[in-house]
C-alpha cells in the first residue's frame, strides 16, 4: 500500500502527515531529510515499545542513526513535570544536545509528554510522532498541543510544539484490542459532528471501513482547523473541545480509571443536551448522536459510582474558560459547531445529571 500525505501548514509550521502500512520499518528513510542529527532518543511507553520499538530502533540504526530508548508507564500517571524531568535527566545521561531530535512511540499519553521534552529540551528541539493508536492517529499526534497534568487539572502545563513529521502506520492498530480501539472513534465522532455531517452519515451506515481513508479524513479536518488558529487565538480550534470540558472533569473525577475516549463520549452526549437546550440542536440529531456512540460501544451514561460532584467541581478548573467565563463549544446542527458564551453553571450541572 502505497502511503498517503496530508499537507498541515500555519502560520510558523509546515509539516506532513504520512498514512500507510509497513511504515515504522521504513522510519529511517522516512524522517531523513527532515532531521539535521543523527542522535536521537525514542521515548515509548512499556507497552508500545514491547510491540514496535525493536522495529523503529532496527531501521534506525541500519540508516546510520544513533537511538537511546526512554521507557515510560503507560496511562495518564506519566504525564507529570516528575516524568518529564526523568527523561531529560535520562536524555543529557546518554549524550544528547541541542541538535537531538526526539521519535515519540506510543499512544496519546506518550504524545504529550515527548512533545513536551521537546518543547523544553535545550529550548526546544525536533520532534516526529509516531502515533500507535487510532486515537492518537487522527487526534492528538496532529496540531502541536503537548502537555501534562497537575493536581489541579489536565493539561495545564503544556506547550506548543508541532512535530516535524507525523508517522502512522496502520498496522500497528491490528495489535489494538477493541476497547482501545473504540477510544479513537470517539475523537472520529467528534470530528464529523463539528466538521464532517457526511461522515457521520457514512460511519452509521457502515460506509467509512477502509481505515486509511478514515484517518486521512480526520487529520484533514483536524489540519484544516489548526492551519486557522493553532494557538486558539481566534476561537477556531477551540471548536476541536467539543465533548471535552466535561469529558476531562469524567476523567479526573473517576481519578483517570476510565479511558480518554469513553470520558469524551460522556462529554459529547452532555454537549448535545446543552446544544439542545442552548443553540436548538434537533432532538432527532442528538439521538443520532448516541445511537452512533453505542454502536462503537461507547458510553452515553454514566457509571453509578462516579461522583457527579466532583466533576462539576473539576469543571471550575478548566483551561478552556477565561477569567471564570465559561467558553463551552456547541453544536446548533451535525456538522457545525461554535465557541458559546451564554452556557451556565446550571447549564452544565443540569447535563451531568441526566448522563
Amino acid at each position: 500500500m502505497k502511503s498517503k500525505k496530508i499537507d498541515i501548514s500555519g502560520k510558523g509550521f509546515r509539516y506532513q502527515a504520512l498514512v500507510g502500512a509497513g511504515l515504522m520499518a521504513k522510519t529511517g528513510e522516512l524522517i531523513r531529510e527532515r532531521v539535521a542529527s543523527s542522535h536521537c532518543a525514542i521515548i515509548a511507553d512499556e507497552n508500545s515499545a514491547q510491540l514496535f520499538e525493536a522495529l523503529v530502533r532496527n531501521n534506525l540504526v541500519e540508516q546510520g542513526f544513533q537511538p537511546v530508548t526512554i521507557v515510560i508507564s503507560p496511562g495518564e500517571n506519566s504525564k507529570s513535570l516528575r516524568e518529564v524531568e526523568g527523561i531529560c535527566d535520562k536524555m543529557i545521561a546518554a549524550g544528547l544536545d541541542r541538535r537531538s531530535f526526539i521519535l515519540g512511540l506510543g499512544g496519546g499519553v506518550v504524545g504529550d509528554v515527548s512533545g513536551f521534552v521537546a518543547s523544553i529540551f535545550h529550548r526546544g528541539i525536533p520532534h516526529i510522532q509516531i502515533p500507535t493508536t487510532l486515537l492518537a492517529m487522527v487526534d492528538s499526534a496532529v496540531g502541536g498541543k503537548t502537555g501534562v497534568n497537575v493536581k489541579s487539572g489536565k493539561n495545564l502545563i503544556g506547550a506548543f510544539h508541532h512535530p516535524s513529521l507525523v508517522i502512522a502506520d496502520i498496522d500497528a492498530l491490528d495489535f489494538l484490542p477493541p476497547q482501545e480501539l473504540r477510544q479513537g472513534y470517539a475523537e472520529i465522532i467528534k470530528h464529523g459532528i463539528i466538521r464532517d455531517a457526511e461522515m457521520l452519515r457514512d460511519l452509521r451506515n457502515g460506509k467509512a471501513t477502509d481505515r486509511a481513508k478514515l484517518i486521512c479524513r480526520n487529520i484533514a479536518i483536524k489540519a484544516q482547523i489548526v492551519s486557522t488558529d493553532d494557538r486558539e487565538v481566534s476561537g477556531e480550534r477551540a471548536v476541536l473541545n467539543f465533548g471535552h470540558t466535561i469529558g476531562h472533569a469524567i476523567e479526573r473525577a473517576a481519578d483517570f480509571e476510565m479511558p480518554h475516549g469513553d470520558c469524551v463520549s460522556l462529554g459529547m452526549v452532555a454537549a448535545c443536551h446543552i446544544s439542545m437546550k442552548r443553540v436548538g440542536l434537533s432532538a432527532a440529531e442528538r439521538n443520532q448522536v448516541v445511537e452512533l456512540l453505542q454502536k462503537f460501544d461507547l458510553p452515553t451514561q454514566l457509571r453509578r459510582e462516579t461522583p457527579r460532584h466532583r466533576i462539576l467541581e473539576t469543571i471550575r478548573s478548566d483551561k478552556k474558560f477565561e477569567r471564570g467565563e465559561i467558553r463551552f463549544v456547541v453544536t446548533p446542527r451535525l456538522g457545525r459547531a461554535h465557541v458559546s458564551r451564554e452556557v451556565t453553571m446550571e447549564d452544565l450541572q443540569e447535563a451531568i445529571a441526566q448522563l
